[in-house]
Parts: C-alpha cells; sequence; structure tokens
C-alpha cells in the first residue's frame, strides 16, 4: 500500500496547477459570465461568480429605464467580467457593461435583418434624444420622433416605443434610431388599407384637417384627401375660408385616387348640379343681363351672372374711349353693371361679355351729329410724328394728318406751330365707326388755291389758280431777300415762290438780290404750274427773254432798217404804257 506522501504533488505539480487554474479564470476576463447574489449590502449587491472571488455591483445597474430593478439573495444573473481580481481581491465585474454587450448582438442581428427594436427615450440631448434599447444608448434625431414636427415630447418619453436602426458604429459606440420610419411604414400599411377601400365617385364625410391657400385638407378616417379651391363650390371662391372651418364636418366626393401615390382628390361642388348645363340657351348672344363684379384683373374684370356662373369683361370691351386705362378704374368689386352677352363657349365654360355694347356708341353718335364736311372745333390732346390729334364732343378723338394742315406749307413745319391746349377749327373729312377713327382737316376751311375755279357764262373768271398757267405774266411781291434768290408772293393770290438767283435777270451782271428790297413789286414770268405735284415756279430771266422775242417779232422785220436797240426801246416804252398782264409770249 502506497503511502500517503506518495500521492502528495510534488513543487512543480502545484505549480503547473496553479497556472492552469488561473489560465482558467483569465478566459472568461472581458466577457459576460453568470453568478449568484449572495448577499445584499445597502446600495451594493455582492454576487459569487463561481472562481473562488466575490464581486460587488451597485443596485443602481440593475435599474433603468422600464425596470424596476427589485434584486433579491439567490437571484441569478449576467454581470461583465473585467478582472479576477483587483487589490482588494476582489472581481471587478459591471452589471451596465454585461447589458450592453447583450444589447449590441441583438441590436447588430436586428440591424442585419431591417427589424424593429424596443426602446425608451429617457432624456433631451443638443439636436434630438437618447433611447435606452436595453442597456445600449441610441441618438435619436429630432427630426426623426414623428412625421410632423412635435413641439412637446414629454408624453413619449419614459414609454417603451418602436424604433428602426439607422446606423450602427460598435467600434465608436455610436447608434442612430428613428421613430418616425416605424410611423410612416405604419401610416402607410394603414393608408394602403384605407385606400383600397375607396373608388373613384365615392360620396363620404370627412373633417376640415387643415386649409391652405390653395385649397383645404380633409381627413377620411386615417387618410387625407385634397379639396381644390376650384371644387368647393360652382360660384367663384377667393380663398377656402370664405366657406370652409377647421374641424368642420363635409360631404365630398371622391374624383379621383391615385394608387400608388395614395392622394385622393376631392370634390364638394360635384354634388350639385352643374349649372353650365344648357348655358348657351340661358344666355343667348347679344342679350343683355344684370351681374356683380367679383374679381378685377389688369386684363378685365370677371361679373357673376348667377351662382357658379361667371362672365369675363375684357379690358377692350370695357369702355368706348378709355384705351389704356385699368379696369379698377372703370368698375369696382361687388358693383353691379349690365353687360351683353358677346360668345359663349360651354366646352370651355366661358362667357365674353361686354360693358361698352349696352352703352351708345359715341363714334356712331358723332357720325350722325357731324357728317362729312361738317365743322368742328376741339382742344388739341396730343402732338405726334404723323398729325394732331383734337378732343371732340361725346369724348372722341379726331386726328389732323399732317398732310392736312396747309395747302402750300410743309405739314412737319407747320405743326410746330400747335400746342397742346390750343383751340383748334376743322372740317370733318371721314369717320370710321368700325374702326373708331375721325379724320379731320385744317387747311380744307379755305380752298385750295391749287383747284381750277369754274367760270360762270357772262363773268370773269375769279383770280387765282384757274388764272394761272405755264406761261402766265404775274406781278410778285418779295416778302424776302435772300443770298440765293427771292421768297415772293403771286400778288391776288395765296401762292408763294421762289425766283432763284440765275433767274433774277437775263444778264449775269445783274443776277444780284441785292439789288431787290422786300415790299417791293416786281413782274415774273411762271414757269412751271404743277397742280398734281402743287409745284409753281417764276422767273424774271425768262420774262425777259421772252418780251425780247415779242419785240423783235413786232418791229424787227427786215425791210424795217430799224436796229436792235430801237426795237428794244420800242418794246419797252410800250410795256410801260400798258403792258397786257396774263397773256405770255410763247413758251421756248
Amino acid at each position: 500500500m502506497a503511502s500517503p506522501s506518495s500521492y502528495a504533488p510534488s513543487r512543480d505539480d502545484f505549480a503547473a496547477l496553479l497556472d492552469e487554474s488561473y489560465g482558467q479564470n483569465e478566459a472568461f476576463e472581458g466577457s459576460v459570465v453568470k453568478g449568484i447574489v449572495v448577499a445584499i449590502e445597502k446600495d451594493v449587491a455582492v454576487i459569487d461568480l463561481g472562481l473562488k472571488t466575490e464581486g460587488r455591483v451597485a443596485l443602481k445597474e440593475f435599474q433603468g429605464p422600464g425596470r424596476e430593478g427589485k434584486l433579491s439573495v439567490g437571484d441569478e444573473v449576467e454581470v461583465y467580467l473585467e478582472r479576477i481580481e483587483n487589490a482588494l481581491g476582489e472581481a471587478v465585474i459591471s452589471r451596465d457593461k454585461a447589458r450592453r454587450e447583450e444589447s449590441w448582438i441583438k441590436l447588430e442581428k436586428a440591424f442585419e435583418n431591417q427589424e424593429k427594436v424596443e426602446g425608451i427615450i429617457f432624456n433631451q440631448v443638443k439636436g434630438g434624444f437618447t433611447v435606452d434599447l436595453d442597456g445600449a444608448v441610441a441618438f435619436l434625431p429630432r427630426s426623426q420622433v414623428d412625421i410632423r414636427p412635435i413641439r412637446d415630447v414629454t408624453p413619449l418619453m419614459q414609454a417603451p416605443q418602436p424604433f428602426q436602426i439607422l446606423k450602427m458604429d460598435r467600434r465608436r459606440g455610436n447608434i442612430v434610431v428613428s421613430r418616425r420610419t416605424v410611423l410612416e411604414e405604419s401610416r402607410a400599411e394603414q393608408r394602403h388599407e384605407i385606400v383600397a377601400n375607396l373608388e373613384e365617385g365615392q360620396v363620404i364625410e370627412g373633417m376640415v384637417k387643415n386649409i391652405t391657400d390653395y385649397g383645404a385638407f380633409v381627413d377620411l378616417g386615417g387618410i387625407d384627401g385634397l379639396l381644390h379651391v376650384t371644387d368647393i363650390a360652382w360660384r367663384r371662391v377667393n380663398h377656402p375660408t370664405e366657406v370652409l372651418t377647421i374641424g368642420q364636418t363635409v360631404r365630398v366626393k371622391i374624383i379621383k385616387i391615385n394608387h400608388e401615390t395614395h392622394r385622393i382628390s376631392l370634390g364638394m361642388k360635384q354634388l350639385l348640379d352643374d349649372p353650365w348645363q344648357g348655358i348657351e340657351a340661358k344666355y343667348p348672344v347679344n342679350a343683355r343681363f344684370r351681374g356683380r363684379v367679383t374679381n378685377i384683373t389688369d386684363y378685365g374684370a370677371f361679373v357673376e351672372l348667377e351662382p357658379g356662373i361667371e362672365g369675363l369683361i375684357h379690358v377692350s370691351e370695357m369702355s368706348w374711349t378709355k384705351k389704356n386705362v385699368h379696369p379698377g378704374k372703370i368698375v369696382a368689386t361687388s358693383q353691379e353693371v349690365d353687360v351683353q352677352v358677346l360668345e359663349v363657349d360651354p366646352v370651355k365654360r366661358r362667357i365674353s361679355l361686354g360693358l361698352k355694347q349696352t352703352l351708345a356708341n359715341p363714334w356712331e353718335a358723332f357720325a350722325e351729329k357731324y357728317p362729312i364736311g361738317s365743322e368742328v372745333s376741339g382742344e388739341v390732346k396730343n402732338k405726334t410724328e404723323f398729325g394732331l390729334f383734337i378732343g371732340l364732343d361725346g369724348d372722341v378723338d379726331g386726328m389732323v394728318h399732317l398732310s392736312d394742315l396747309d395747302w402750300n406749307k410743309p405739314g412737319e413745319q407747320v405743326i410746330e406751330d400747335y400746342k397742346k391746349g390750343d383751340i383748334v377749327n376743322a372740317k370733318v373729312l371721314d369717320v370710321d365707326i368700325e374702326k373708331e377713327r375721325i379724320s379731320l382737316g385744317v387747311k380744307q376751311l379755305a380752298s385750295d388755291p391749287f383747284a381750277a375755279k369754274p367760270v360762270e357764262a357772262g363773268k370773269p373768271g375769279e383770280e387765282g389758280a384757274a388764272d394761272l398757267k405755264k406761261g402766265s405774266v404775274v406781278t410778285c411781291e418779295i416778302l424776302e431777300v435772300k443770298e440765293g434768290g427771292l421768297e415772293v408772293q403771286i400778288v391776288g393770290t395765296e401762292f408763294n415762290a421762289f425766283i432763284k438767283r440765275n433767274e433774277l435777270a437775263r444778264d449775269r451782271a445783274d443776277q444780284k438780290p441785292e439789288r431787290f428790297a422786300v415790299g417791293e413789286k416786281v413782274d415774273a414770268r411762271i414757269t412751271q404750274f404743277d397742280r398734281r405735284a402743287r409745284k409753281i415756279a417764276v422767273s424774271i430771266k425768262a420774262l425777259e427773254v421772252a418780251e425780247e422775242k415779242e419785240a423783235i417779232a413786232q418791229y424787227g422785220s427786215a425791210d424795217s432798217g430799224a436796229s436792235l436797240g430801237d426795237i428794244l426801246g420800242a418794246a419797252l416804252k410800250a410795256r410801260e404804257e400798258g403792258p397786257k398782264k396774263g397773256k405770255g409770249a410763247d413758251e421756248e
């Protein structure tokens, strides 16, 4: 029988066993292990880990959001073993780290499988909130709390909530979650179910949830539909608040459903009879009605003929005479006016109305009162590059073209003599009612000096253009002496003419304008008289040449023996004794 000493381990064996024991224990460090609560001392729990050592954990680590934290002796718990033994010979353990390790493992699987996790919002931080995910702390951005901004998050705190993990980084210990994503998904499922039970054309009741400038959102029991402002009533509704209030229950018709976007268009007016049915019979063209102005724009005014039926008075149909005036200066909102139907388009639902058609046409009234040839008087309203605009009776304007200002002078020159406010007499030349134009003439108040005047039997011809023709000898009064010639007026007529320098005398030495004086009268011969071109030219030189030829013809026969000087002297003496005016010599 072996002695007891033969079973005692040697020093080397003991060292090997000790190393083996420590090696096994060291393998537990940095991991989660199970232990038994052996004692509770004030705020600390003593836990036996079965490693010939005990550890202590603060009781608060067993508490937290959504956990009561009750602990009793004998309870089995999981803790995180940081170190087997410290300076006091105790194990360094943590319940928080154990729970965090467990949570991270679960959360990583949930994140990988895109599964929802449960957590509790327990604190507010900059930019959002902190969420306890059963030990792991995550960040909830403020924008991810709800579908719509929430002012007070207090009711959501300290209560279990579903979350979706958006991002997680274990190395940095960062987790970002969203509650909004879960709500949107839930809402989408709910909306899909509700939309599936709705049909276009269905009439249902809903509650006005929100009002905007363009319409109202109506809650149909979990899903919103848009009631556009144009579908509230057949009449014009400028803003939905004219008809609707938030919280009001309304009866609506489903106009359209978009099953992809879950957008629903609603209508209220579709539940009423369409007033546009048979519109052409109710409002025939040229018929007159009374309506109320509902809206004024830059291009016209809308007039309500009956609830739901509006017509447009275009700005061009508002006044006969006020062409460039804003409609708001002619009519006012809510004013009742008489209008005439100009056009009806039942397809486009448009009625064109006229306001001026219910009033007397001032152009027709003017044409009746002032027929062509009548003389009128008015104030110069405007001067343009092509004539004068004259204000006339009936608040209409007439135009005097440049060519109708004066018979002899250019219109561009004559118009400078007029200014705004001048009272002008004129003759009516033409009235175009359709184009709303009145043509006037100032020069027509006087006779045309170029017009041929008829001569009655037994009476001499009236002095003027009827007595003038090419070759006629006329007396001219000098109006102005210029370097290039003389500005003259033919005595007894309205004609002015210009005698050029080289037409002042036959002899070159006598062709000097300074020889003449203003007011002096000279005889000259008409060398051009063109009625169509309205041109007249006179020449002293031509008269002298003509008289010389006539003298030679009368006094210079071959057998007379008279010299050229005698002949010219005799002709000059005969001319001084009594020249025969108007009987010109033969043309050259």
